[in-house]
């Protein structure tokens, strides 16, 4: 690849040649149907397909001073694949919009054509990019849709779970959370604009909060191993766990206990920190928690609060906003 291939924008080249360097970069089609057509053609093996959609957008999703195209590409991939997994299936195809200025290069497309594959070969094997779309925006946005397997499996829904169900999380708490403190606290200028990490200034839990942040590994295998092994309520924790766990008391009509002794050396982050994508799950206290999955309360009877910590209501900030906690800049 020549540096001049490297330099030129999107705006030099027409649809059909940045199209070309995505599909020299996303590797062998596994779908009956890959890319080429007017829509791919997926295999359902059991009759059924779990679809999600999410979208990043430059602004109060990401930022360019922060990310690069190859973390761009891994995170938009590994945030759709841990939805999948929250519904106890595995991972099968993605399908990505793009939609980015003209001034975007062609070396940043391509690094986001690799950091997706990657995401994928590392987190979901077998999960391929089988489509997806090219326009042109002011704003660099990205939107993913994630399809999977429940490979004969019933779904695992947020609303199961039972008075009595152990509560187990599987992934970090609150490194995310950590991580976007340090973006925000260190990497601004004077006018609160987003500035390059410079990571000669940190140390090495600091990178691997940053890492968390902007390029996270959850555990996507362990939702269908949450499945297997009789989980009754199984969720993606994006927005805090705090917040992600009131939900799946809301759904299953009970209150969730939680005990911050089990969430590590900080707690409150680990409660109200987002996008760890994490797995939280109930199972049945008559059996022995999957590998990977750790207790960190119970469920209990219906009461006034869905979720108490250490016994009490919690107080201050129940989870992750993106409108808030990215400032609501918009790109």
């Amino acid at each position: 690849m020549s540096s001049r291939a490297d330099e030129r924008t999107v705006g030099e080249l027409s649809e059909a040649a940045v199209l070309a360097r995505i599909l020299e970069r996303i590797g062998p089609s596994r779908a009956l149907v890959g890319p080429g057509d007017d829509a791919a053609v997926v295999s359902a093996p059991d009759g059924r397909v779990v679809a999600t959609t999410d979208t990043l957008v430059h602004g109060p999703d990401f930022r360019l001073a922060w990310s690069n195209g190859f973390d761009l590409g891994w995170k938009a991939a590994a945030v759709n694949l841990a939805d999948i997994a929250g519904m106890g299936a595995r991972p099968t195809a993605l399908l990505v919009a793009l939609a980015m200025p003209g001034s975007t290069t062609v070396a940043f497309v391509e690094r986001f054509a690799e950091g997706l594959c990657a995401a994928c070969e590392a987190l979901a094997p077998g999960c391929t990019i089988e489509g997806g779309d090219l326009t042109v925006s002011d704003t660099l946005t990205i939107a993913v849709t994630a399809l999977g397997s429940l490979d004969g499996r019933q779904p695992v829904l947020r609303g199961g779970a039972r008075a009595g169900d152990v509560i187990a999380v599987a992934g970090a708490l609150g490194l995310a959370g950590r991580g976007l403190g340090i973006l925000f606290d260190r990497f601004r200028d004077a006018s609160g604009e987003a500035v390059p990490v410079d990571a000669d200034l940190l140390d090495d839990a600091e990178r691997d909060a940053l890492r968390a942040q902007l390029a996270p590994t959850p555990p996507i295998a362990l939702g269908p191993v949450a499945a297997d092994a009789g989980a009754t309520a199984l969720m993606d924790v994006s927005d805090g766990l705090l917040l992600d766990a009131s939900r799946m008391a809301a759904a299953s009509e009970v209150s969730i206990g939680i005990d911050s002794a089990a969430l590590g050396p900080d707690p409150q982050t680990a409660l109200t920190g987002g996008e760890d994508h994490a797995l939280l799950a109930a199972f049945p206290d008559s059996d022995p928690l999957p590998s990977g999955f750790r207790a960190i309360g119970r469920v209990l009877p219906a009461g006034p609060h869905r979720v108490l910590v250490d016994g009490r209501a919690h107080d201050g900030r129940a989870g992750w906003d993106p409108y808030r906690d990215w400032d609501a800049h918009r790109g």
